[in-house]
């Protein structure tokens, strides 16, 4: 018999052990970052004692969800397994503006449940070239007012996620710097290590020379000489160039999709999304 339920904070690792199996690179420390958000996040449908399939269906205040982590094992796709652990994702966050990031060729399938197209995401990956030189104000983020860092990712974010946010910057091997400029923070980044090279997410700037700077010392602290990832908007003409800058390639594309207009967000100091699964 089938049942859906929520995973503990150990089972959800499985949860991302299938994203990697995917494909889709997690990051080393991203699991205890997005159950600060929302302990109770990942759902699955366990059949005969196993998980079956899983998703995360994250809570964001009262107004906003986001699902992510839709995933079935390869020997029961195809028997409505999917589906059920999909309608609990969705009854979970009944109520709110649910948002994705959906495989491109699944847009149709998304549309029967409701949500409709704002724009594609690309993920642009490889060993990037030589950064330029690290700009004067680039600072450790820890050393400026979180509420001001907090206030850049609410421009480019449909709702607070204070919980996450402040877990993100402080979890183990993530390097996250600020760049202050006349005495207020123009950008803040996060590199973090994945399971294949380093990601850069969020990447909140004014503008891109500010973006370009902060990169620059980002990479100045990881190792050189592996693959870094870098997801944009694709609208973001400047984050797409950033990413072309830096010799990195398109690896692939998701579908950012909303159950309702898509919410104003300022996608013109958004140079780099957080994650895939979490928005």
């Amino acid at each position: 018999m089938s049942t859906v339920r929520t995973l503990t904070a150990a089972e959800a690792a499985t949860a991302v052990d299938w994203a990697a199996v995917e494909g889709w690179n997690p990051g080393l420390s991203d699991l205890p970052c997005f159950l600060a958000q929302d302990p109770a996040l990942f759902l699955a449908v366990e059949e005969g004692g196993g998980l079956a399939s899983v998703i995360s269906a994250t809570r964001y205040g009262d107004d906003f969800g986001f699902i992510g982590f839709y995933i079935a094992r390869p020997e029961v796709r195809g028997q409505g397994l999917g589906m059920m652990v999909w309608q609990a994702a969705m009854a979970r966050l009944a109520g709110r503006l649910i948002g994705l990031d959906g495989v491109v060729a699944q847009q149709a399938n998304y549309r029967k449940s409701g949500f409709s197209l704002a724009w594609n995401n690309i993920r642009f990956g490889g060993v990037p070239r030589p950064a330029g030189a690290v700009a004067p104000g680039v600072v450790d983020a820890a050393s400026v007012p979180f509420a001001a860092l907090a206030a850049l990712d609410r421009s480019v974010f449909p709702a607070d996620r204070e919980a996450f946010l402040r877990a993100w910057l402080a979890a183990p091997g993530h390097v996250a710097l600020a760049v202050v400029r006349d005495g207020a923070v123009a950008a803040f980044g996060v590199i973090r290590p994945a399971r294949e090279g380093h990601k850069i997410g969020p990447l909140v700037a004014a503008d891109r020379g500010t973006a370009e700077a902060l990169v620059a010392a980002l990479l100045a602290r990881v190792p050189a000489g592996g693959p870094v990832f870098l997801d944009v908007a694709e609208p973001q003409r400047d984050a797409v160039a950033l990413a072309d800058g830096l010799g990195l390639a398109p690896v692939f594309e998701t579908a950012r999709m909303y159950t309702g207009p898509a919410p104003a967000l300022r996608l013109d100091r958004l140079f780099g999304i957080t994650t895939f699964e979490l928005g």
